[in-house]
Formats: structure tokens, C-alpha cells, sequence
């Protein structure tokens, strides 16, 4: 796999021909790459994101069952992402050597066995060893998965193949909660896993019948110290941020914990400017889409990943509304999310990313502050209403800016592209909820409060909005003809004009 030479950013061979489709590319069934695949991949991606969000609320019961402080039950929630963020870095070289298709299919039934084995767990230990196993299916499945969208799917067709995929990513945390609180209620948490097996099951044959298998010809050595320094690194940031978010490790680890992490990372920053075949390649900051992308989307992401857990403490703590009711109320926003998809390519064909991605970040960052509002008398109609909205808003404002990063990334690098997005990802979320968590202290000791209140939980509402509106500012600078291959139409015309014009 060819990789970014270390070169100054103008002199980048991306740079040179930002709208120039990689030579050889096969565009597929237009029905079948806009929706059969991503809706593949979504349904990894729902699962994954189903059982993060499903475990928070069975924790309790799960602490019952197995005799233990539910506070000691958080380590199946760590070890899970600590795993994650081990093994994401190392997602995109597995897939170019042994083949997206077999990788994908393969961290499904990683995930589907661990799984199995968290269901039958009789102890903590046990517990935590199978939410490794399941992390490690999870780090390959995501990134791996988004790759099979990238090479597969016409740049064209990447707006309408995102919106699916962004489908389960805004559905899945909000799902999860009432889906928890209903088999714990009625049933046995052991469940919870369970109910994974029949949608591996699926996946796989699924994947086998309609994945390409996907492979790079040449693949470069693993860089083994790349691996080593991004996996703690990335591993002891998360660990830092979520420590953070829980508050349940002293200051002086946490905060040595981040430190830890940051320096690992520096240190991966050193490390590739020397190596050969770095195993994340650095050098895709330089394409303005991918770094306004990451930058933006992930000031977005940080507001948007703590909604749901602002929004559960707000309803059930505050207003007292059992968990499976406060649950329906929040899945407005992924009902608001699915109508989105009906109008979303006309939207971006007509206004071109730029200009969606700043306004609709402001309307986007909006919806969250409203929720600054919300009172215990505020009728329960009028929050699904507004969180409907926000999440119509939202879906629009994730697609474009799924879509817009992998615009000017040649073919050679999508898979360290869909790495380095995912590690990004993993970040910000992570760093999201441990600010939301932060702001919630903050609130608490602002009115002297000892048990958490609505008036609480406004500054910590007032952040993540504060954050979606910073995020919409990122995109400012970006030309008007940004991602115009992927926008078509109207927006597309205008920039072969300037092309040729520049060419003559």
C-alpha cells in the first residue's frame, strides 16, 4: 500500500488533484452499493453501538447476580473500551493483508463468541475476559467495515451510502438504554449478549454472500512500535476520559493516565517522520476535507456523544420518569434521524457541504441548548418534539461530515483514513462524556447540591451545544466547491468549470 511521502502539504500528491476518482475504480450497482452494503455495515455497527449503551443499565442487576459491587462492574464497561482502543489502530493494515472481507466477517464472529461468552459468565473475571475478547471483535468490525463502504462505493453514491450508515451510529445510544432497562425488567440480564447472536448470524451470511473481498496487492511490514505506541496511547487517553466521566480513581492517576497517553502519542508523532510504513498515516491532515472533518466533526461528536447520558440523568434523576418511558421519549431523536434521509441529497446537491455543515451545525447546536430548558413541567410531548428535531438536524450534520472526510483520499489510503477517523472518533466521544460529567460537578457545586437537580444539569447542556457550535465555525474556511464530486449536480458543474478554466 502506497503511503503519504513526508512532504511539505504543497507539494501533496492529493492536493495536486483533489476531485480525480483513483485510476481502475469499479463503480458497482448503483442500488446495491447505496444501500445493501452500508446497511451491511450498519447493522455491525448498531450491534456494537446496542451493547455499549444496553450494558449501563443493567449493571445493577448484573452485580446481583454475580455478587459484586456494581461499582466494580464498571470494569466490564473499561476493559471493553481499553480493548477497542488497543486494537482500531492496527484495523486498516489486517484488512489491506488478509482481506476486508474475511477480517469483517471474521471480527463478527469474534464479537458473536464473545458475546456467548459474557451471557454465560459466572464471575467478574470471567466477565471482563470475554468483554476483551468482544473489544478486539469491535476494533476491527467498525473501521474495517466503513473501509469495505470507501472501496466499494462510487464517491457519487458516498452521501447516500453514509446516510444509511449513520442510521445505527444515531440510533443504536438511544435505543440501547429503554432496550436495557425492558430485559432486565422482564427478564435476565444475561440476555442483553444473547441477543447478538442471531444478528452475527445474519451478518455473516450476509457479508459472505454480498462482500467483495477486498485486498491491497503490496502490503508494508507492520510497523510494530507504531502499533505499540498508538495502541496504549489511544487506550490510556480513553481509560483517562472515561476515569474522568465516573470519577472513581484518584485525581493523581487519572490525570497520569492522560499524561501517560498524550506522551505515547508524541512519541507516535516522532516515530513517523522516521518510519518507512507508518502504521497511521499522519500525512492525511494535509488534505484540508479529511482534517476539517476530523476537527469539526469530532468538536461535534464531543457534544453530541454526551446527549444521550445528559438526557437519561435529566429525565430519570431529575424529572423522576422511569427508565423504559424516559427511553421512548429519547428515541425521538433517532425517529427525527430517520426522516432526515428522505430529503438529504437534494440538500446537500443544492447548498454544497460548506454551507450545510456551518448553518446546519448552528441549528444542530441550537437543538442542544434547548434542552438547557426543559423543566419537570415541561410537557413530555414537547421534549420528544424538540429532541425529534435536534435529531433531524444532527443526521444531516453527521452524514455530510462522514461523507466530506474521505472526499480527496485516494484508494491508497482509505484504509488508514478509516483508522484514524475511528481512533479520532473514540477520542472525542470518550472526551465528550468526561466534560459532560465535569460540567455536572460543576453544576452540583455551583448551587450546593447533594443530589442531582434539573437546574444541575443546564451548564453541562450549555457545553455540548457550546461545543456543536464551535465544531460548525471548523468548517468556515473550507472553499464552496468542497466535496463537489460527492455533492454532484449543481455544485459539481461549478467546480469543472474551474478546473478546465485553471487548465486552459
Amino acid at each position: 500500500m502506497a503511503l503519504l511521502p513526508q512532504k511539505p502539504a504543497s507539494s501533496h500528491p492529493v492536493l495536486q488533484t483533489p476531485l480525480t476518482p483513483a485510476s481502475g475504480f469499479e463503480e458497482p450497482d448503483a442500488e446495491f452499493t447505496e444501500v445493501l452494503v452500508p446497511l451491511i455495515v450498519g447493522c455491525a455497527l448498531f450491534m456494537e453501538l446496542l451493547d455499549s449503551t444496553v450494558i449501563t443499565t443493567a449493571l445493577p442487576a448484573m452485580a446481583r447476580s454475580l455478587h459484586e459491587d456494581p461499582i466494580k462492574l464498571n470494569l466490564a464497561i473499561t476493559s471493553y473500551l481499553l480493548s477497542l482502543a488497543v486494537f482500531i489502530p492496527i484495523s486498516a493494515w489486517v484488512a489491506d493483508r488478509f482481506g476486508a472481507r474475511l477480517i469483517f466477517r471474521s471480527a463478527i464472529v469474534i464479537f458473536t463468541v464473545g458475546s456467548v461468552l459474557c451471557g454465560i459468565s459466572q464471575s467478574l473475571p470471567e466477565l471482563v475476559a470475554a468483554r476483551i475478547l468482544q473489544g478486539c471483535g469491535g476494533a476491527m468490525m467498525v473501521p474495517v467495515g466503513r473501509l469495505v463502504i470507501l472501496k466499494t462505493v462510487p464517491k457519487r453514491h458516498l452521501v447516500t451510502a453514509m446516510s444509511y450508515l449513520s442510521i445505527p451510529a444515531l440510533v443504536g445510544p438511544v435505543v440501547g438504554p429503554p432496550v436495557g432497562g425492558f430485559i432486565v425488567t422482564y427478564s435476565t440480564w444475561r440476555w442483553i449478549f444473547f441477543i447478538n447472536v442471531p444478528i452475527c448470524v445474519l451478518g455473516i451470511v450476509m457479508v459472505t454472500l454480498f462482500i467483495k473481498d477486498i485486498r491491497e496487492d503490496h502490503v508494508p511490514p507492520l510497523d510494530l512500535l507504531g502499533f505499540i505506541l498508538t495502541g496504549i496511547g489511544l487506550a490510556a487517553l480513553v481509560f483517562g476520559f472515561e476515569s474522568v466521566g465516573r470519577g472513581e480513581l484518584p485525581l493523581w492517576l487519572v490525570v497520569g493516565l492522560m499524561a501517560g497517553g498524550a506522551v505515547c502519542m508524541g512519541l507516535y508523532v516522532l516515530h513517523y517522520r522516521r518510519a518507512r510504513h507508518p502504521i497511521i498515516d499522519l500525512g492525511l491532515f494535509a488534505i484540508p476535507t479529511f482534517r476539517v472533518s476530523t476537527v469539526g466533526g469530532g468538536l461535534f461528536r464531543m457534544g453530541i456523544g454526551a446527549m444521550p447520558f445528559l438526557l437519561a440523568l435529566l429525565l430519570q434523576l431529575a424529572f423522576g420518569i422511569n427508565p423504559f418511558k424516559s427511553g421512548l421519549i429519547i428515541f425521538a431523536s433517532a425517529l427525527g434521524a430517520l426522516t432526515m434521509k428522505l430529503g438529504i441529497n437534494p440538500i446537500i446537491r443544492f447548498f454544497g457541504f460548506r454551507s450545510v455543515l456551518i448553518f446546519n451545525g448552528v441549528v444542530s447546536a441550537f437543538f442542544m441548548l434547548c434542552c438547557a430548558l426543559f423543566r419537570p413541567t415541561t410537557p413530555h410531548l414537547l421534549i420528544a418534539l424538540v429532541l425529534f428535531a435536534g435529531g433531524f438536524f444532527r443526521s444531516l450534520q453527521f452524514t455530510c461530515i462522514n461523507a466530506l472526510g474521505y472526499a480527496d483520499v485516494p484508494s491508497a489510503l482509505m484504509s488508514n483514513a478509516s483508522s484514524l477517523a475511528s481512533m479520532g472518533q473514540q477520542l472525542t466521544i470518550s472526551l465528550g462524556v468526561a466534560i459532560a460529567a465535569l460540567a455536572l460537578r460543576v453544576g452540583m457545586a455551583m448551587h450546593h447540591s447533594r443530589v442531582l437537580t434539573a437546574r444541575d444539569i443546564i451548564p453541562a447542556f450549555l457545553l455540548t451545544g457550546g461545543l456543536g457550535l464551535l465544531g460548525s465555525l471548523v468548517f468556515v474556511p473550507l472553499p464552496r466547491h468542497a466535496g463537489a464530486e460527492l455533492a454532484g449536480g449543481r455544485r459539481r458543474t461549478l467546480v469543472e468549470e474551474e478546473t478546465t478554466a485553471l487548465a486552459d
